[in-house]
């Protein structure tokens, strides 16, 4: 957007390609307005990454402009980022009741909260942000408090779905805003920005309380004890999995540290109801029959260091499984964690656990039905799918154009990608920088591409190091070349290659230095070409080879 114009501009800075990581930008002269702040889970090949936030390159370079930060609800994809942006980025941040709880217990581990304004929305509450105002509408996902934004520009009005479903008949009796989005409709809707992540279902998807349908006859036909892994967010889940508890006779117990911290921030606002005599604490598990107890865990998705994938290794200090155990799994795996998920199921067979793995999850994603459904409440003139892999993008453009959505009106945008809206219509324009930044313990950004090569290279065919003494004076060698194998070769069985390797060396070297090449560059550059082809011709393997010369 030119500087001094007043035109709207949309910029997605996360949530579009991809699964995670949502944060979208809305932009009109010198006001800004940001809707999530999200974080994703490393893939496999991040190797060391713990996870993975927007690139808010754009928003610091425009600080003076940001005049808040809009949040859906308290998926980590949605708000799991902020404590991060807030660092670079002190502006208030505006969401509900249950997903401001869930921000502050976040805030307070980054000592973020005393300096962090929260504003509480409801289906009430209009925001005035400089140019923008901004209503709340309630929607229906696998958290409660979700909704989505109506944002009131001078461009026009644009609906901002967030994640959401039509539960019909949901857990917590919330239903969505089906009058507001229609009334949105009346008005004229200038852009529906809306979630695609469920495009290519067919049908609908399934109300939460066919989970609670599974869970209630799982626990009613259980004999032993049930460990009930789920995400720990999915307080409608968690709800009813109390209930069947409560209903049989059992007691329950939690493990998990985002599981315990959910429950209680759930509790305390009232977004749980339990009795107080049903909680235990876990330390106190073995005071009851197995079949009193149900266990509630996180790890549904199999992660390494999560309380279920420890128990199926034998290594949680609390919960160890036993013969007779029913382990449900009530969540199906998100793309990319389906190893991670087989692997904890197969280890949880080979201890002697009962694994119940299928049909206790209900999506919190609409399905195309649904879809087409928040299309002709809407009727929007322009069309953004967001919130899902490009597939699911393109799908979702697909049921658009079946609405009546035209085709030319419906733009698939990319990261960074601004779409300005001038008069009523709607055009591309320059990219903002945009991208991902991922987080390795306190380290923001400070491992890249070139980073997570290196760490390839190093898990695929190790490291040589070659340590070498030249004489300051003559450059001939006067200690070494000795050479450090890690991960490359077991040295005691190859100790034929390693002197072959270093008699190698050693000759490169006299050869550089007797046609009067000196430079430490050059040199190294020498060894470490000479070294890799011999290497590779003898072992078809390509471990980094880092050379160390030292003059004395």
């Amino acid at each position: 957007m030119a500087k001094g114009r007043q035109r709207l501009a949309v910029i997605p800075l996360g949530g579009v390609g991809e699964i995670g990581k949502n944060m979208t930008a809305y932009w009109y002269g010198n006001d800004i307005i940001v809707v999530d702040a999200g974080l994703k889970f490393p893939e496999e090949e991040m190797l060391g990454i713990d996870a993975v936030i927007p690139d808010i390159s754009f928003l610091v370079e425009n600080r003076d402009k940001v005049k808040g930060i809009f949040l859906t609800h308290g998926h980590e994809d949605h708000i799991g980022g902020l404590p991060y942006v807030l660092k670079s980025l002190n502006v208030p941040v505006y969401g509900t009741r249950l997903t401001l709880g869930l921000v502050e217990n976040k805030l307070r581990e980054h000592a973020l909260l005393e300096t962090t304004k929260l504003i509480r929305m409801d289906g009430s509450t209009v925001v005035n942000a400089g140019a923008f105002q901004v209503s709340f509408f309630y929607n229906n996902h696998s958290i409660p408090d979700s909704g989505g934004f109506a944002i009131d520009t001078p461009e026009g009005l644009v609906v901002h779905t967030g994640d959401f479903k039509f539960d019909q008949t949901p857990v917590d009796g919330r239903k969505a805003d089906f009058h507001k989005l229609a009334a949105y409709g009346e008005r004229g809707v200038l852009a529906l920005v809306a979630d695609s992540t469920n495009a290519e279902r067919p049908g609908y998807t399934p109300s939460e309380r066919v989970v609670g349908k599974a869970i209630d006859d799982i626990v009613t036909s259980t004999q032993g004890r049930i460990i009930l892994a789920t995400f720990a967010s999915n307080i409608h889940r968690i709800q009813q999995a109390v209930e069947a508890a409560e209903k049989y006779g059992r007691k329950v117990a939690v493990v998990g540290r985002s599981m315990i911290n959910n429950i209680q921030i759930a509790l305390n606002l009232g977004y749980l109801q339990m009795s107080p005599s049903t909680l235990i604490d876990i330390d106190d598990v073995g005071k009851f029959p197995p079949e009193k107890l149900l266990i509630l865990s996180t790890g549904s998705q199999g992660e390494p260091m999560s309380a279920l994938t420890r128990m199926a290794r034998s290594a949680h200090r609390k919960i160890e499984i036993l013969p007779g155990d029913t382990v449900v799994l009530a969540s199906s795996p998100i793309p990319g964690n389906e190893r991670y998920v087989a692997r904890t199921i197969d280890q949880l067979f080979r201890v002697g656990a009962n694994v119940i793995y299928q049909g206790v999850h209900a999506s919190g994603h609409g399905s195309q039905e649904e879809l087409k459904l928040m299309l002709n409440l809407v009727r929007p003139k322009y069309f953004l799918p967001m919130h899902g892999e490009f597939r699911m993008q393109r799908r979702h453009a697909a049921l658009a154009t079946a609405t009546g959505v035209d085709p030319d009106n419906i733009f698939i945008l990319d990261l960074g990608d601004v779409l300005e809206f001038e008069n009523g219509i709607a055009r591309p324009a320059a990219k903002v920088t945009a991208g991902m930044v991922m987080i390795d313990g306190l380290g923001v950004g400070d491992v890249g591409n070139i980073v997570l090569r290196d760490r390839k290279l190093l898990s695929q065919d190790g490291i040589l190091v070659v340590v070498v003494t030249l004489s300051k004076t003559s450059g001939a060698i006067m200690s070494g070349p000795d050479i450090i194998s890690r991960g490359f070769v077991y040295v005691r069985e190859s100790e034929a290659l390693l002197e072959e390797a270093t008699k190698l060396v050693e000759v490169t070297l006299t050869r550089m230095v007797s046609d009067n090449i000196n430079e430490w560059s050059s040199l190294k550059t020498a060894v470490r070409d000479a070294l890799g082809r011999f290497l590779y011709e003898q072992t078809r393997r390509r471990p980094m080879i880092l050379p160390i010369i030292m003059e004395a």
